[in-house]
């Protein structure tokens, strides 16, 4: 059976107020950029000022800069975003500071 969009778990519920990571590279990921940039708003979303939350996306997208660091600037005015590294599964780390 085959995972679509409207089956993905959300990323989380809750407003962190710490520093946090979020796991955007699940299969059902690797199919759906359009989930991956959801997620990662989402994400952001739910972190407190003042803390990050690490963006860990599936590699078969590619470098988060080239689809996701323009999406996160124009859902947010306060954000810092910085590249942190890829993983050795081949997947991204972003950081986003609120």
């Amino acid at each position: 059976m085959e995972t679509t969009h409207d089956d993905a778990e959300p990323i989380t519920d809750t407003v962190h107020e710490t520093s946090w990571s979020a796991n955007l590279e699940g299969p059902e990921h690797a199919d759906d950029r359009e989930l991956v940039v959801e997620g990662a708003v989402d994400a952001v979303d739910h972190t407190a000022s003042g803390y990050h939350v690490n963006l860990v996306t599936h590699g078969d997208h590619g470098h988060p800069e080239t689809y996701l660091f323009a999406e996160l600037r124009d859902a947010f005015d306060d954000v810092r975003i910085e590249y942190v590294d890829q993983c050795g599964c081949g997947g991204h780390v972003t950081r986003v500071h609120r």
